[in-house]
């Protein structure tokens, strides 16, 4: 294992634990992912890069890890209850499509997007409509448990009799008596013994579309349940990390629990992870204040809350910048910032490829430096923090490279090893590559002047090359001189 001594908040007991994985080496690793019925916005970039940057770490980390990611294709009501209409049968309707149809057509629009966040594919990737007889399997041994109960072809959670014994509301710190005391009965759901039980089956009315048989009726299973029955069956009774989003903890994740306890007798999960919620200037997203933004349109820049288009990779170094479990703002500046750090950072790893060591001891204390950047991401996934540090590496390969700092062979190897591991590999950026045309005439542009500046230089014409730097400097373009040569970024 490489310098691994992960401790993560664990949401179930609120405080930090040190990782200890349930088998050795191996981890078993469930998060919910998306419903499946329009394209992927910001809120769904932020868990899956969050939970991205923690595959990678325990992979980085020398652990065996198996990712289960699942999609969410039927149950999933539009109101997040247990009544109304469901929101791919819905989007389905209105389209005039086969559900199945919504389904393969906008999860196909969000691996693109995954793609293009250089977000890794899970191991498994099952569907909740794949799962239908387990999910019925497990219906069954909650009944013969007695903690649910059958009403008019439908199939209930009986959570009361569930609190006499284990507590309901344990992970997102809910009492039940005061639950009792505030959820009222909707309309429609009267048959229910509590309005706090959630349905584990319902049966369909007749418009319908999407149902399948079962010993109680024509229907569809409760959206809670599949993620119980897709955990176990691909990671077990026991399993190491479960994560998802903050609005996920009440009441999915909450019943998620009470599932598996009432199914198996076991409690499922070691550690619950929660990535904390996405706003736009200080608003929560949503379609009806006209906020709500999809990758699509950040990466086209075709919103009226953009000022511009934004990359893939811009977007991602956004995310990274802030703590998961810290609420996260977008505005334009915030992503403009983060892409002119993002920069800095790739064109450090650009040109720490071409430094050359320069001394036989170091300046630098390179081994400290590493030290400090697992230090970082061992405490919570610290991003930030690491970030920091890495940004200390970017003056150290400046200075290095215009002959201010000495290194040595073994340290720059260590250097460039523990950088781009960090840069690549753990925080998932990449160079991207533009074949926009306006963009190589730029580069192209650049060249010719840095060659024309170069050649001031060498005929000690220093009032020309001084005129072009400090032009280039007025327009946010910054010139750094190297033994390697000169080389510019965008500030």
């Amino acid at each position: 294992m490489k310098d691994f001594n992960l401790s993560i908040y664990n949401t179930l007991s609120r405080k930090k634990e040190k990782y200890e994985p349930i088998i050795p080496g191996h981890t078993g690793l469930y998060v919910c992912g998306p419903t499946v019925y329009g394209d992927a916005h910001l809120g769904h970039a932020r868990p899956a890069i969050t939970f991205d940057l923690l595959y990678r770490y325990l992979k980085h980390s020398g652990f065996k890890v198996r990712y289960v990611r699942n999609i969410t294709d039927v149950g999933h009501l539009v109101n997040d209850a247990d009544d109304g209409e469901d929101k791919i049968a819905k989007k389905a309707r209105l389209e005039e499509l086969e559900p199945m149809q919504v389904v393969q057509y906008y999860t196909n629009r969000y691996h693109k997007n995954m793609e293009q966040l250089n977000v890794l594919n899970p191991d498994i990737e099952p569907h909740a409509s794949g799962h239908i007889i387990e999910q019925i399997e497990m219906i069954k041994q909650i009944l013969d448990a007695g903690l649910a109960y059958e009403v008019n072809g439908s199939v209930y959670f009986d959570v009361k009799k569930y609190n006499e014994k284990h507590h309901y509301g344990k992970l997102s710190g809910r009492v039940l008596d005061d639950l009792l005391n505030t959820t009222r009965t909707l309309d429609g759901q009267e048959e229910k013994r509590n309005p706090v039980d959630f349905a584990l089956w319902k049966k369909a009315g007749k418009e319908h579309i999407m149902r399948w048989p079962s010993p109680w009726s024509d229907g569809f299973p409760g959206w809670h349940l599949e993620c119980s029955v897709m955990s176990t069956k691909y990671l077990g009774e026991k399993f190491d990390i479960h994560g998802g989003g903050m609005d996920l903890m009440f009441p999915h994740h909450e019943c998620e629990i009470a599932q598996n306890v009432a199914a198996t007798g076991n409690e499922p999960v070691k550690y619950w992870m929660h990535n904390n919620m996405i706003t736009i200037n200080g608003q929560k997203m949503g379609k009806s204040l006209g906020n709500f933004i999809n990758l699509d349109e950040f990466f086209k820049g075709e919103h009226k809350l953009l000022d511009r288009p934004y990359t893939a990779m811009n977007i991602r170094f956004f995310i990274l910048m802030a703590h998961y479990r810290s609420p996260l703002d977008f505005s334009n500046e915030a992503l403009q910032a983060a892409e002119k750090g993002m920069k800095k950072l790739l064109n450090a790893a650009e040109s720490l490829e071409k430094l050359q060591a320069n001394g036989d001891a170091s300046t630098e204390d390179i081994t400290a430096w590493k030290n400090k950047c697992y230090e970082a991401i061992n405490d919570d996934l610290n991003t930030p923090i690491l970030i920091a540090h890495l940004f200390d590496a970017v003056r150290m390969i400046n200075s290095i490279s215009e002959g201010k700092i000495k290194i040595s062979k073994s340290d720059l190897e260590l250097l460039r090893i523990t950088f781009n591991a960090f840069v690549f590999d753990v925080l998932g950026l990449e160079k991207e590559l533009s074949d926009s045309k306006g963009d190589q005439v730029v580069d192209g542009l650049m060249e010719l002047i840095l060659e024309m500046r170069m050649n001031a230089r060498k005929n000690k014409d220093w009032g020309t090359s001084d005129a072009i730097r400090d032009k280039l400097n007025e327009l946010s373009i910054k010139v750094k001189d190297g033994k390697e040569g000169s080389s510019w970024s965008i500030e």
